[in-house]
């Protein structure tokens, strides 16, 4: 199968340009999600909206993943107007990346262009030398990999993404999408985020200040009682309740159930319910006017002392700083 594409700069928008690498041995999945994010048509976001193009690094036609062939009028030429380049994943994790590319890096982040990476895209963020000393991720199976090749870089393997001034990075291909997701709420504000996730048929992935945060783990069986049960906390925060409430809940034993609930989860049920409680007063602070006492008894904090407690470990900042930045 061949896909023949020509990418180019929307010239309806004049909103930043942001334009995703290709290469031969092209990660599909994750070039389809900057192309989503980023290359539809959304009218509804006005002119202000995302330019989106690609740039190959090599001369074509180039394969991807699946059985597919890109042709692309651009080449790395065209990072010199970018105000995003996003990196798609990597060709490997030992393979090296050219100095033409380093090069082009290095130059539009001198000046000002972001620079984003999904999956194993960090390899070639890394290869700049730009997130030496900085905090960054990938995949939790190339995380020790590129920790020796780049020994410079922190690597944090536990969360979906991070960011390190104007440079970003995500874990695995799916949280690339919350990354997307995160610089369109950085650029155009959570409303905008939302419209794209709700097209994309996907709750946005929110975060405060520059705390980065995984998802809580779910178990893939959404028939186990466990997940279920997982859900209906989700559901009703608010509700007290105690881990005798949730072992019965699913016909365990306490101890059973604690130590079922930690080896799903990878934390205690206290600490997930904090963190479900966190998520809630967070989606209340944005869409709603309430007062923070009534912010604390929706989410199922007893008092407001406990959620700015809460908040401000899990998230970085003040509920009312949160506010402000994001409503």
């Amino acid at each position: 199968m061949t896909a023949i594409n020509n990418f180019s700069p929307n010239t309806a928008a004049s909103g930043p340009l942001v334009v995703a690498l290709v290469y031969d041995g092209l990660c599909t999945f994750e070039f389809s999600i900057v192309a989503e994010v980023f290359g539809l048509d959304r009218p509804e976001m006005g002119a202000g909206w995302y330019r989106f193009a690609s740039a190959a690094m090599e001369p074509g036609p180039l394969r991807a993943q699946g059985g597919l062939v890109f042709r692309v009028d651009d080449g790395l030429e065209l990072l010199d107007q970018a105000d995003l380049i996003v990196i798609p994943g990597w060709k490997g994790v030992d393979v090296d990346v050219p100095d033409a590319l380093l090069a082009s890096l290095r130059c539009a982040w001198q000046r000002g262009a972001r620079l984003a990476s999904i999956c194993s895209g960090a390899f070639v963020l890394a290869a700049t030398g730009l997130l030496d000393g900085q905090r960054a991720t990938t995949h939790w199976r190339y995380a020790q990999a590129l920790a020796r090749r780049h020994p410079g870089v922190e690597v944090d393997a536990s969360v979906l993404y991070a960011s390190s001034g104007r440079v970003f990075t995500s874990a695995g291909s799916a949280a690339g999408i919350d990354l997307m997701l995160h610089i369109v709420r950085e650029d155009f504000g959570a409303e905008a985020a939302n419209s794209v996730a709700r097209r994309l048929v996907m709750p946005p992935h929110r975060h405060g200040g520059q705390a980065q945060f995984i998802e809580r783990p779910v178990p893939t069986d959404r028939n186990a009682p466990l997940s279920r049960l997982l859900e209906q906390l989700r559901r009703d925060p608010a509700r007290r309740w105690s881990v005798g409430d949730m072992a019965r809940k699913v016909a365990m034993s306490k101890r059973t159930f604690l130590r079922r609930f930690t080896e799903t989860t990878g934390m205690t049920p206290a600490q997930w319910l904090a963190l479900v409680r966190v998520d809630e007063a967070k989606r209340l602070l944005e869409t709603t006017a309430l007062q923070m006492e009534q912010v604390a008894a929706a989410a199922g904090f007893a008092s407001v002392q406990a959620l700015r407690h809460h908040f401000q470990a899990k998230v970085g900042v003040a509920p009312r700083e949160y506010r402000a930045s994001f409503r």
